[in-house]
């Protein structure tokens, strides 16, 4: 009998590991972007944090949903690929119908619910989703686009949380947001670019038309655009930016974090940290690197809690 028993509980426990994986748990960390608007804002109340969360819930069931959507579309040729074929839905462990849906399902709470709680996070979500279908059908093949779609993703996600809390937007946090974004899109680009050198094939057909050479100097500009931005926004209020212009403290750990990342991505450090691992590096996937390095983690931590502690300051009335 107690076998009997244990055999549901099991397949339920096989079920929710199955979704866990299909719907990317782990990719959820790109969500987070939605409470940039808070933290820039220095409005870091009880009601801004909580709507912040709520933005942060609804895109991930909107990221997930075509997570599903897009191992739908790919199953027969995940099937035939030697590690794609063990996702859930190529590998049987999620049915298509059940996955179509659950997509739906998704998509459709994150869209109405989105809209109750703000129209401007329900536009954000549905312009996500949109970008979302442009992207798949046809911007990712196209030479630029492609990462300026990835790049406009980000910026929705961030649009979207400042909608769901009320904060008005000020052009350092688009401008900051979009070159952050960029960087990351450019840097999944030449991991992507470099492992396929290394397998012999290109896994994208805009990969082509891309060069390690072009990809860096594209990086460059992007980089020092992301610097200079953020630093004349956390230069203060005479450059119509932070609160204060002690948000200056907070500049070093972005240009560490911007190099720690660039480091984790370049080709000798990562045959010198691992030389088992394909010199691609995973700076194609963004929230293993964020995960999966104590420094880097440590320093979002770190700016994160500069931010509160001058956010605490400047209540207190001790900084201007």
């Amino acid at each position: 009998m107690s076998i009997n028993r244990a055999t549901p509980l099991k397949k339920v426990k096989s079920k929710i590991s199955a979704y866990v994986r299909e719907l990317r748990v782990r990719q959820w960390t790109k969500n987070l972007i939605v409470f940039a608007a808070p933290l820039f804002a220095f409005n870091l109340s009880a009601l801004s944090l909580s709507g912040s969360l709520i933005a942060f819930m609804l895109f991930c069931c909107a990221s997930s949903s075509f997570y599903l959507i897009n191992d739908i579309i790919d199953v027969e040729a995940d099937r035939l690929h030697p590690v794609k074929c063990k996702r859930p839905i190529a590998a049987g462990e999620i049915g298509v119908s059940e996955a179509i849906i659950v997509s739906i399902l998704l998509l459709s709470v994150a869209a109405i619910v989105g809209y109750r709680t703000s129209f401007g996070l329900g536009t954000a979500i549905v312009g996500y989703a949109l970008l979302q279908v442009a992207y798949n059908l046809k911007l990712k093949h196209k030479i630029f686009v492609d990462v300026l779609a990835i790049a406009a993703g980000f910026v929705l996600r961030a649009c979207g949380g400042a909608a769901a809390t009320g904060i008005e937007l000020s052009q350092w946090f688009i401008l900051c947001t979009a070159m952050l974004a960029l960087f990351l899109g450019i840097e999944k680009r030449k991991a992507e670019l470099r492992l396929s050198e290394i397998k012999g094939r290109k896994s994208r057909a805009v990969l082509h038309r891309y060069s390690l050479p072009l990809l860096n100097r594209m990086e460059s500009i992007v980089t020092n655009g992301t610097i200079v931005f953020y630093t004349l926004w956390s230069a203060g209020p005479a450059f119509k930016g932070a609160v204060t212009s002690w948000m200056m403290l907070t500049v070093p750990f972005v240009l560490y974090g911007i190099f720690r990342y660039q480091l984790l991505s370049d080709p000798q450090e990562i045959a010198r940290s691992n030389p088992q691992l394909e010199q691609g590096g995973k700076t194609e996937r963004p929230e293993e690197i964020l995960l999966g390095d104590k420094l880097l983690l440590l320093t979002a931590v770190g700016w994160i809690i500069t931010v509160f502690a001058l956010k605490l300051c400047y209540q207190l009335q001790w900084i201007h």
